[in-house]
């Protein structure tokens, strides 16, 4: 695990140098399940199209940077949905959002539902998240692509920002990495500044 997540800061220090200083490791993960034989609820089924946003977890418009490797040893691909640009999603599904309320954010981070206070920005990627994921006929019909993802193989995604369903596959290594939304060689293409763009108003 050490060795892989090694591989991986020496990876991003090489192909985005100017983010080498501002980079924020989390653990790193094995994932050893098949992924097709999961059962588990709608929100949590990642079998679905979704962006990524964590409940408990608010980041301020933090960045989701990911990096995978496909360690399969039986020569088994890790299959992959791809969705639609993310200001397609938010512009689909912003406008049915629930209300955002600044005193429910607080209560929450006061009985810890939260580790820090949810702000709008945090609130609207859960929910894109959540209307992705409970709409089925947006999961057949929306345009999207199939990728299979050899064994050997590493990918890296913004996974706050690519719509994406991880379908079947097993035995994958999982680096995440933060990256303030201010420090982005490009600051426009964030998904807070993609929000902030559509809704006329700060998020933070």
């Amino acid at each position: 695990m050490q060795r892989y997540r090694s591989q991986c800061q020496r990876l991003l220090n090489r192909l985005f140098p100017a983010y080498a200083p501002h980079l924020r490791y989390a653990p790193t993960s094995f994932r050893p399940a098949e992924v097709a034989n999961r059962s588990q609820s709608w929100r949590a089924d990642d079998k679905r199209l979704h962006v990524d946003a964590f409940p408990s977890r608010p980041n301020r418009g933090e960045r989701i940077l990911r990096v995978f490797a496909n360690i399969n040893p039986n020569g088994v691909a890790r299959h992959w949905r791809v969705g639609e640009p993310f200001e397609d999603v938010a512009r689909r599904f912003i406008p049915t959002a629930k209300p955002y309320r600044a005193w429910q954010a607080t209560v929450m981070q006061h009985l810890k539902v939260t580790k820090t206070f949810r702000t709008e920005y945090d609130h609207l990627m859960l929910q894109l998240h959540d209307a992705m994921k409970a709409n089925l006929k947006y999961q057949h019909s929306v345009s999207q692509e199939s990728i299979d993802f050899m064994p050997g193989t590493a990918w890296i995604c913004f996974s706050d920002q690519t719509s994406h369903a991880a379908m079947s596959g097993q035995f994958m290594l999982e680096q995440t990495v933060h990256i303030a939304a201010d420090k982005l060689y490009d600051l426009n293409s964030s998904p807070l500044s993609i929000l902030e763009k559509i809704l006329g108003r700060p998020l933070i």
